[in-house]
């Protein structure tokens, strides 16, 4: 019989570190733990921020970054990699040939993080050609927000319409599935566009009236990421994931002054109350 540490899913996350605690690494590894996996990380880059904004980033030199990744990889290895904030093309690239040597039949959840909740860009204008060439293609999953879509497809993402349209072109871009989220697309109604390459899914749920949005999409990718390592389908991983994102943000603690982090402990309250 295996062990209890064996069966679980075992999660390399490289992103940025937010101070903050509510969006990167933080985020995920929260998440990743409350759902039952084992978080590792790469940090791409140190950020000053809080709820209000970003305030400065420092970048960890592309050495350190694959150090950190290949000594997860050579000793504990992963079920899936999700990727965050990555920042530079030379980074990407880097990290791109890693993955083909040491990790080529790891599952790739991309979050393509570019411009943070307070409007912060966080990604180089010259890197997001090399994501689309490099880290997009073969990813098991792709999380954009409709702002994110549009700068990676040059599709409008205004509507559903839109949102299908830029799936379509980031699996015809080589990924094998595709999120287009639509938190920034009006209506009471929030539809997430989920396309495989065999079915296309509409996730639907009531519009949250909060400002407690930070780190919203690093938590979905990393929530999705942990239920694919439980073996969870690509639609079910993506429902699960958003359904007890919906929960975090409901239980969300009202810190801060700008837009306030979630409550990825939700499920531990629940018990202790």
């Amino acid at each position: 019989m295996a062990s209890e540490t064996e069966k679980l899913p075992r999660i390399l996350i490289v992103a940025g570190s937010d101070s903050s605690g509510g969006a990167g690494v933080q985020a995920d590894l929260k998440t990743v733990t409350a759902l039952g996996g084992y978080g590792m990380t790469a940090i791409t880059a140190i950020t000053a921020q809080d709820t209000t904004g970003v305030h400065d980033v420092w970048p960890v030199p592309v050495p350190a970054v694959l150090a950190q990744a290949q000594a997860c990889l050579n000793d504990i290895g992963a079920d899936l990699i999700k990727t965050g904030m990555l920042g530079s093309r030379v980074l990407i690239e880097a990290l791109a040939e890693l993955l083909a040597e040491r990790a080529l039949d790891v599952r790739r959840i991309v979050d393509p993080v570019m411009v943070a909740t307070s409007g912060a860009r966080l990604i180089d204008e010259s890197a997001v050609d090399t994501l689309r060439a490099l880290l997009i293609t073969d990813a098991a999953l792709v999380t954009p927000n409709a702002p994110e879509a549009e700068i990676l497809t040059g599709k409008a993402v205004e509507t559903i319409d839109g949102q299908r349209r830029a799936a379509e072109a980031l699996l015809e871009l080589g990924a094998k599935a595709a999120l287009v989220k639509g938190g920034h697309i009006d209506g009471h109604i929030l539809t997430d566009v989920l396309q495989t390459e065999y079915s296309e899914h509409f996730i639907e749920a009531p519009r949250i009236d909060t400002v407690s949005t930070h780190g919203t999409g690093c938590t979905l990718a990393s929530a999705i990421a942990t239920r694919l390592g439980h073996g969870d389908d690509m639609e079910t991983a993506v429902r699960a994931a958003r359904d007890w994102l919906t929960e975090a943000i409901k239980a969300a603690p009202g810190f801060g002054a700008g837009a306030g982090p979630l409550h990825h402990g939700w499920q531990i309250s629940r018990v202790l109350d």
